[in-house]
């Protein structure tokens, strides 16, 4: 049973800077974000890209895989995937990845050092142990590898049998991300997604006695069904796996940029603003009682976890897979889909995987597009990230690593913070400005006013901000 079976709601004030705040704002995962991406490949020259990132004395590399497939689709999901049931799938899309990497290399500095990969999907546990190692060499091959590489990796309970755990420790993977979503049956049902809490025991148990060290759970808040008493029973199954980190996200209704979730609008389940809150208040009260620590927006960490250090340190840093603690390495994709992020800007690979084989068959680089970062785009990515992992802006210490008086050049999106600080939400001081602990659930809504892009974009492209 719940510990929290009497729970109380939210004080009225926060249900009214729901209402008030809670608008469409992107998650800044980057800046600018990916709507302002273009497919106009001579605008930002992929190619000169690369070349420019790979210069004498280039930093490290953090290389992501996407891997798209999935045996069924959860009706929630966001994420570019292939549903099939088909392993051989699997084999051609290694032959493509083994082509994309044969591409990309001749561009890339061999003295700089891989000090992260990550397996993102889709279900990259669709793929067979035998495929994961073949996967595992395809990376380790022709890149260098810092010993203490974070290797990290998604996984679906699911789909889980330890000779896949054994091939993903063989690769180096210590750290393991589960999706779990939410332990309630009728809101499993709901979202397609039937996963009783035995098997995230399971999946657990065995990644652990196979020596990963880092287990996240990942959990979402607004799900077709939720209560917060449901949500409460969430939190309780989850904590008995004493996870070192948690995310609470935040369901990203977007029907008109994925189909499959106008399912829950015809269902009409999904909660009300104020229940949807409810849970997230309940989630960081619950966390912040059994130790976690909030690292960033809804992120949390054991206190001895590298994120939480990272907090502390102020060395957090935030690319398209959340909050990271390897700062300054370049973001290499792989796959359908796949972001690259470099100093100088973005490229994205197709989502069509047709399209992505056949400029491969070309021996061309799979890229649809792109952005090439102006100056002011620094500037701004750089208040912007400031905000998302620190927290606060330091005028003086910006100024001097931007080249300029940040009071003076931003005065107009300083002075546009009036209503956020009225409401507690942030706190000015004559030395720069700090999201307060009540303002954290606000957090990017704060950034989006230094946003200079975001009212260029669709609205339909963001989730709302709580």
């Amino acid at each position: 049973m719940s510990p929290f079976p009497c729970y109380v709601p939210t004080p009225s004030s926060g249900i009214e800077l729901l209402r008030k705040y809670s608008g469409p704002v992107p998650r800044y995962t980057s800046y600018p974000t990916a709507n302002h991406f273009s497919d106009d490949l001579a605008a930002f020259g992929p190619e000169a890209m690369l070349k420019a990132d790979n210069l004498p004395g280039a930093g490290p590399l953090s290389l992501y895989i996407h891997l798209p497939f999935c045996q069924s689709r959860c009706w929630f999901c966001g994420c570019t995937n292939l549903v099939t049931t088909r392993q051989d799938s699997a084999d051609a899309y290694l032959d493509d990845l083994a082509h994309e990497i044969a591409l990309t290399t001749p561009f890339i500095n061999s003295e700089r050092a891989v000090t992260q990969l990550h397996l993102g999907g889709g279900t990259p546990t669709f793929l067979s142990a035998a495929q994961l190692r073949r996967l595992g060499q395809l990376f380790h091959d022709p890149f260098r590898f810092d010993a203490d590489a974070e290797i990290s990796v998604e996984i679906d309970p699911r789909h889980l049998e330890p000779d896949q755990i054994a091939a993903l420790y063989e690769m180096g993977a210590r750290r393991a991300s589960l999706g779990v979503q939410d332990t309630d049956p009728a809101v499993q049902l709901a979202i397609h997604r039937v996963q009783p809490p035995a098997l995230n025991e399971r999946a657990v148990m065995l990644l652990r006695n196979a020596g990963f060290t880092s287990i996240n759970i990942d959990l979402i808040t607004g799900l077709p069904k939720q209560t917060v008493s449901t949500f409460a029973r969430t939190i309780d199954d989850v904590l008995a796996l004493a996870p070192n980190r948690l995310s609470v996200f935040s369901y990203a209704h977007v029907p008109g940029l994925k189909p499959s979730q106008r399912i829950f609008d015809q269902q009409g389940t999904l909660p009300g603003a104020d229940e949807k809150l409810r849970m997230q208040v309940l989630a960081k009260e619950r966390l912040l009682a059994a130790g976690y620590v909030e690292v960033g927006m809804d992120h949390y960490a054991r206190p001895d976890d590298e994120l939480a250090v990272a907090l502390r340190e102020q060395a957090l840093h935030r690319n398209f897979q959340g909050y990271s603690t390897r700062a300054g390495a370049s973001v290499y994709g792989f796959g359908i889909s796949a972001i690259s992020t470099t100093a100088d800007g973005y490229r994205q690979n197709h989502k069509s995987l047709a399209t992505y084989r056949s400029m491969l068959a070309k021996s061309t680089l799979p890229i649809e597009r792109g952005y090439l970062l102006t100056p002011e785009d620094k500037r701004r990515k750089q208040l912007i990230m400031n905000i998302m992992c620190e927290r606060k802006l330091n005028f003086a210490a910006l100024s001097q690593e931007l080249g300029i008086d940040v009071e003076t050049t931003y005065a107009n999106e300083l002075a546009s913070l009036a209503d956020l600080e009225a409401d507690g939400i942030v706190e000015r001081t004559p030395t720069g400005l700090t999201v307060t602990e009540a303002g954290l659930p606000f957090v990017r809504v704060v950034a989006a006013r230094f946003d200079a892009h975001l009212h260029k974009g669709r609205a339909a492209y963001h989730s709302r901000a709580v």
